[in-house]
């Protein structure tokens, strides 16, 4: 029988083998032999977590880790290199315009998504790994169609880069087995790999290092998983151990429950968590989307941060990071400015100024923003509570004590459900799955930037009011057949041009939202059904 090793399936374009180098496809089938076993295992696990709390069991505090919680010996290994200061910290995917901009923008850090802000096609992955590339060794350069020029400045932000999440594929690059047998990579392992292999060493000769945003997990053996990957990495790529950080998003429900157990799973490459807001809000709608009009969420318009379960989710992130020496980073609010509107633009100004105001009051070290008119305006606030100091992390939040119910309290009194928010979900979903299938996964919609993350919202609370019959305030049952009209009325009062897609969007989303069946994340039929090349046979 053969080793293993990974084959390319998808077209080979300008730069791609600067990328796809035969030291990078054997250390990715490295990366497979060794851990997409116990990927596979817990992506299991998560199947049978989800089917317990869909029968009624709660998600709590684990009794079996309460030694570790109660430990108050161990600490993380905090921010590396670079990474000391993290009050403003800008989002956004990695083409090349917007590597550009955001490596101009002012920020302190760079999240550069290959994740919830961007449509995983084959191009957009490899050619974002180029710009990541280019920018992190200062000769990136971009004309735009119109002659305009776009070069890097002097000062750069450290660049955290986000791999997509272990539930995701990559079709184009298959891993093939002892037996000859082809299989989907691992994203995850995809983009870490590439990424690290070729910018580990020189980030480090900038004074930096391999940062990464850890998405979309679920408990402390997927962060033990990633604690494994970047140890045996190091060992490969001669880096001494902890040369890898990451920060983890917290945003799942059973994640919220284990973030002391995760923190010190990955303890040694660890810089902190991030309260990543809007896929938290979706998994909460998610886990209990069968359990009754208990747990039913209102308009999403309604679902703030200052509600009883987002309130209790963030203030114990803060907590649980200061005790063990983390960052707790804040999340990012969806309002951006439009220089077309100077009245929108005021308001999202003050929406997002209150929102920073409330995380840095809270004790969060740094935040989320979109957009670079909103980097001043967030430092301001973090500003105002830090001043010269990198951090806040001295401050522990003692008073905060927060239950498991707390960690579920959906109850928001007064808030309901109307056809307007209907409408919302609806024409935010639509129009968003139209620019994903086009390529672009954040897109300024209504003054709002809208992510996979907020079509999941959309998408989740239709079928859960289908599914609950609910009505809405004014006394409609939502039901397929209103919601399938309503997507029928938005399609047709959007300006439709010749490559459009919102055929395509209003078959995935009726998929998405009328159908039976739930799929745990939209990416999954989309990347199948419209981003995925046939796999070739074997020779």
């Amino acid at each position: 029988m053969c080793d293993t090793r990974i084959e390319i399936a998808g077209p080979m374009g300008d730069r791609y083998d600067e990328i796809l180098t035969e030291d990078a496809l054997a250390f990715l089938a490295r990366l497979h032999r060794c851990f997409a076993g116990t990927r596979a295992e817990l992506l299991h696990a998560r199947q049978e977590r989800a089917e317990a709390i869909a029968a009624g069991a709660d998600p709590g505090f684990l009794p079996e880790t309460r030694a570790i919680r109660e430990d108050p010996s161990w600490r993380v290994a905090g921010p590396g290199p670079g990474l000391e200061d993290r009050r403003v910290e800008i989002t956004g995917p990695t083409d090349r315009k917007m590597t550009i901009n955001a490596m101009n923008s002012g920020a302190r850090v760079w999240l550069a998504d290959h994740e919830d802000a961007n449509t995983p096609t084959w191009a957009n992955m490899i050619e974002g790994q180029l710009n990541l590339a280019d920018a992190i060794r200062g000769t990136i350069a971009y004309t735009s169609p119109e002659g305009k020029e776009y070069r890097l400045g002097d000062e750069t932000p450290t660049i955290v880069f986000r791999p997509r999440g272990w539930h995701l594929v990559e079709s184009h690059l298959l891993h093939v087995d002892p037996h000859g047998h082809r299989h989907p990579t691992s994203a995850s392992l995809v983009d870490f790999a590439l990424y690290v292999l070729h910018n580990a060493r020189a980030l480090i000769e900038t004074g930096s290092g391999p940062y990464l945003y850890l998405p979309k997990m679920e408990g402390r053996l997927e962060a033990r998983l990633w604690d494994q990957v970047f140890t045996f990495t190091e060992e490969h790529l001669g880096l001494d151990h902890g040369t890898i950080r990451a920060t983890m998003l917290i945003e799942t429900l059973p994640a919220a429950f284990e973030m002391e157990e995760m923190l010190y799973e990955l303890r040694d490459h660890c810089a902190g968590l991030n309260a990543g807001r809007w896929d938290y809000i979706f998994s909460m709608i998610k886990c209990f989307r069968q359990r009754g009009e208990a747990h039913l969420l209102p308009d999403r318009s309604a679902v703030t941060m200052t509600v009883p379960f987002m309130r209790a989710y963030t203030e114990l992130l803060v907590s649980t990071c200061h005790r063990r020496g983390a960052q707790a980073v804040g999340g990012m609010s969806a309002f951006i400015p439009n220089r077309r509107d100077p009245e929108a633009t005021e308001r999202a100004l003050a929406q997002v100024a209150a929102d920073k105001r409330r995380e840095a009051g809270a004790g969060f070290d740094g935040s989320w923003v979109a957009h670079p008119g909103l980097v001043s305006v967030a430092r301001a606030e973090f500003d105002a509570v830090l001043g010269d100091r990198p951090d806040q992390r001295d401050r522990l939040r003692d008073d905060v004590r927060v239950t498991a119910a707390d960690l579920l309290d959906v109850r928001i009194p007064g808030a309901q459900v109307t056809a307007a928010g209907v409408r919302a979900n609806v024409a935010a979903g639509l129009r968003y799955l139209e620019s994903w299938l086009r390529g672009t996964g954040a897109a300024a919609i209504d003054n709002l930037m809208e992510d996979v993350a907020t079509a999941e919202i959309s998408r989740s609370q239709l079928w859960q009011w289908i599914h609950l019959r609910v009505a809405t305030a004014e006394g409609i049952l939502v039901t397929p057949s209103y919601v399938g009209r309503i997507v029928d009325e938005v399609r047709a009062g959007l300006p439709r041009t010749p490559d459009d897609r919102l055929d395509d969007a209003a078959a995935l989303l009726r998929e998405l939202c009328l159908e039976d069946a739930f799929p745990t994340f939209l990416t999954l039929p989309a990347y199948a059904r419209f981003l995925h090349e046939p796999v070739p046979a074997a020779a």
